[in-house]
């Protein structure tokens, strides 16, 4: 079994589990699940000190992680709110907490934000202190897998090469506690892993730091570069 092959089972096994469980409808299954609970991680990770000194975050633009966007401009943060699919040569959408014109629960959801967010490119991205990652599956070493189609490693490589996540940026996943597993988790070098795992009950401090350098080229088809205007933009010659 190859290394994609072996994330794809995680990946059935942990959707059967937290829905066979009762942490998420059915309609779950082949995506980041938007499990129930989500408000509470959003009150976990409000709890951090981390969480209170930052005044930047970037997310991903999900139903289950919309709690934590929400709460990110309440609390006065600019929110990087990643374009789905970065299907843009501005891949990222800013939501500023002193500029909204809609409340936060709305411009935080993908059609608020495609609505009244400025598309703004890496260069004009402040330097990130919290990276909030959606994710199917994680393990208590950090290790985590997202749903496959491999934009949450692309984000964070690229905000990497351009200096704006370092060692100081702390990357969290909030997700339904069925979704932690004790199972190694395949990785490759361009998986990053998560400083915590934030449940609606608890947060969970994860010790093997992991990042990649940046971009890893050699791992992206040509098809994937093509359809990824800011990856076209900065392909090597």
């Amino acid at each position: 079994m190859d290394i994609d092959q072996a994330k794809q089972a995680v990946r059935k096994r942990v959707w059967r589990r937290l829905i066979d469980g009762g942490g998420a409808p059915a309609d779950s299954y082949g995506k980041i699940p938007g499990f129930y609970g989500t408000d509470g991680t959003a009150e976990q990770l409000a709890g951090l000190g981390e969480w209170r000194r930052a005044t930047t975050v970037k997310a991903n633009p999900d139903w289950a992680q919309l709690p934590v966007r929400v709460r990110a401009l309440k609390d006065g943060k600019r929110v990087y709110m990643a374009v789905p699919r970065m299907a843009s040569p501005q891949p990222f959408y800013l939501l500023d907490p002193e500029s909204l014109t809609l409340p936060p629960e709305e411009v935080a959801e993908k059609k608020g934000a495609a609505q009244v967010a400025r598309r703004v490119g890496v260069e004009e991205v402040e330097p990130i202190d919290i990276v909030v990652c959606g994710s199917v599956a994680v393990n208590r070493s950090g290790a985590r897998i997202g749903k496959g189609a491999g934009y949450s490693d692309l984000e964070v490589a690229l905000l990497i090469e351009a200096g704006l996540v370092t060692e100081k940026t702390i990357i969290v996943a909030p997700v339904h506690g069925l979704q932690v597993i004790e199972d190694d988790i395949p990785e490759t070098e361009h998986d990053f892993s998560v400083d915590y795992i934030v449940t609606p009950d608890t947060v969970i401090p994860c010790p093997n730091r992991r990042r990649p350098r940046g971009l890893v080229w050699d791992d992206l088809t040509s098809e994937k570069i093509a359809a990824i205007p800011v990856l076209a933009q900065r392909r090597p010659t």
